[in-house]
């Protein structure tokens, strides 16, 4: 079932999951890690499906990351192994981890390079029905294709970074947790239109400037 993203949508946090897909991770250079890499996302980066991408002055190399976001359904906090997170998730929808990438490498950390204003495009609607074990993600621009991978692929699947994160932090209701990108991400432009399609939810669509 769809749910709409009102325009009123604003998480408390959106948790990242670094380099966990292993390709992803390799064409960084790093290690896959050994437990979940998190890191924080401004809730003010949030756009949704058809606004633009702002490049900021400060960065010659914004990237997209697309991935699967997880939307947060109900307080979760300290879930034991095994317990079951479905009654925790509201649904799913796409997610673009937009990046810039040389002052991640340059500040050593995540912060400001993951949260500029408009990087954290997400939609185009929450998926609630979808079995997300094994579905496809990938990211064109200009309608070419640059990221290609499937979940299935995660090396820390949904369940495991529900019940790790609620262990580290409480989620709240309308929290978002983007679970990691495959290879392929690469630098956009100004004018370009990038996508992010992941199989039973669709296409999220925004252009750069």
């Amino acid at each position: 079932m769809k749910i709409e993203i009102k325009k009123d949508f604003v998480p408390s946090k959106i948790v990242c999951v670094g380099r966990n897909y292993a390709d992803h991770a390799a064409e960084l250079g790093n290690e896959v890690p050994k437990e979940p890499l998190l890191f924080l996302k401004a809730p003010s980066a949030v756009v949704f499906d058809g606004k633009e991408i702002v490049k900021p002055k400060y960065s010659d190399q914004v990237e997209h990351e697309g991935e699967l976001g997880i939307v947060i359904s109900q307080t979760c906090k300290d879930l034991a192994d095994g317990a079951n997170v479905k009654d925790y998730i509201l649904g799913y929808t796409c997610l673009n981890d937009v990046t810039a990438r040389d002052l991640q490498r340059k500040d050593g950390q995540f912060a400001r390079a993951k949260s500029f204003d408009t990087f954290c495009p997400i939609g185009p609607h929450i998926e609630s029905e979808l079995d997300v074990a094994d579905i496809r993600v990938i990211v064109r621009v200009n309608g070419v294709v640059k990221q290609d991978g499937r979940t299935s692929q995660m090396v820390f699947p949904v369940d495991f970074l529900i019940r790790y994160i609620s262990n580290m932090m409480t989620l709240n209701p309308g929290d978002v947790i983007a679970t990691g990108t495959p290879s392929g991400v690469s630098k956009l432009s100004s004018g370009d239109v990038c996508e992010v399609e992941i199989e039973g939810i669709g296409v999220l669509t925004n252009k750069v400037t």
